[in-house]
């Protein structure tokens, strides 16, 4: 015989009603640290630039000499992404840098291209977690791959077309007309006004602690690339909790399709949590037992790649001039291009997933061609690239 319940219906509804009101105001809270949040990256991105701007231009030359070279630009992009295990981190950045001026947008560019091969390396490591069991791991690390594969190949088709004709910045340059005076670079940014008096708070403890020198302007910048590590994570653990039953269930409703559903949903699983490596990474597991084909996963892969621009996007708001859009727009402009590129051709489309299923293979039977493989292409390779070609 089951004991009964001696609680009162009437305590028990009671009970559930203050569960439901607890969970409520726990989400408003987080929904309200999330706004916070979302402030201080907007003034770590505007202080990053009020610091590197401060240190005048000799030091910025310097800090940013070769960047003007494709190929640097690219590895600096890479290379910076994999140290920060964080696209945004490095994507936001260099939208703060581009937006007081430190850079031009024609070199950014490639920053930003190779942003989008460092992130990658995410993927990659989670696959490893399998390397014990061959048929698991030859899922994991395709899985992984063909994200690097789809990357890179965006890279090869779209690096050049930018070198020989600018497509990409000069199209930004046209998207953000509306915005702001591309004559004098004036940027109309709703944002700007909101974060000034506490970036001039930053500025002025700066100050306080060095002086009117230059180690002032450092302590901004190092000051504002912490916030902006630490906003970021913040607000992805935050999104991550506020939404992480519906980012389930939206996963779970799209296994077994593929297509502009998958892209649709990879787009907004990845703007929900403002982390593509998360996105991506919740794959792998679930293309190494088998729960989700490849075919199913590739279109959710891609639809992160373009979720992940909004941090860019974001990162505008906060900056004084228009350039600073600008380079953001061109991080859409990229990953759409790659998506337009090699979706809709069916070959085209199933080319990152040939070679990604190829180093599988591989993968299995060498497996300390992995190892060679993470060193050589996200460390070893940027790094002598960058020493070689400055």
């Amino acid at each position: 015989m089951q004991p009964t319940d001696p609680t009162p219906e009437p305590d028990r509804a009671r009970s559930r009603r203050a569960a439901r009101y607890l969970s409520r105001r726990e989400r408003f809270l987080r929904l309200l640290a999330l706004f916070a949040l979302l402030y201080a990256f907007l003034v770590a991105v505007d202080a990053l630039g009020t610091g590197i701007g401060g240190l005048g231009a000799d030091a910025t030359d310097q800090l940013f000499r070769g960047i003007d070279r494709p190929l640097v630009g690219l590895f600096v992009g890479i290379l910076a992404t994999v140290l920060a295990q964080s696209s945004s981190v490095t994507t936001a950045t260099v939208v703060g840098m581009v937006g007081t001026g430190v850079i031009g947008v024609g070199d950014a560019v490639f920053v930003v291209m190779g942003a989008n091969v460092g992130t990658t390396i995410t993927n990659t490591l989670a696959s490893v977690g399998s390397i014990r069991r061959s048929e698991e791991f030859r899922r994991a690390f395709t899985g992984a791959t063909m994200h690097d594969v789809f990357n890179l190949a965006s890279v090869a088709v779209l690096a050049p077309l930018e070198v020989a004709t600018g497509i990409l910045s000069r199209t930004a340059v046209v998207l953000s007309g509306p915005f702001g005076d591309i004559a004098t670079g004036e940027f109309r940014s709703p944002a700007k006004a909101l974060v000034a008096g506490a970036t001039g708070a930053l500025e002025g403890a700066a100050v306080a602690l060095a002086g009117e020198t230059a180690l002032a302007s450092i302590l901004l910048i190092l000051a504002a690339v912490g916030l902006i590590f630490g906003t970021l994570f913040g607000i992805t653990r935050t999104m991550r909790a506020v939404i992480a039953g519906p980012a389930e269930r939206s996963l779970n409703a799209v296994l077994g399709r593929a297509g502009v559903l998958g892209i649709i949903v990879g787009a907004v699983l990845t703007v929900s949590v403002q982390s593509s490596s998360i996105a991506t990474s919740l794959l792998i597991p679930m293309i190494a037992a088998g729960v989700l084909s490849l075919d199913n996963a590739y279109p959710i892969t891609l639809g992160a790649n373009l979720g992940t621009t909004i941090t860019a996007l974001l990162a505008a708001l906060a900056v004084d001039r228009i350039e600073g859009l600008q380079i953001a727009i061109v991080h859409l402009l990229f990953n759409l291009g790659g998506l337009a590129i090699f979706y809709p051709v069916p070959w085209l489309r199933r080319l990152p997933l040939r070679l990604a299923r190829r180093l599988g293979a591989l993968a299995v039977r060498r497996r300390v061609a992995v190892i060679v493989y993470i060193m050589l292409g996200f460390y070893a390779v940027p790094l002598v690239g960058i020493l070689l070609l400055r």
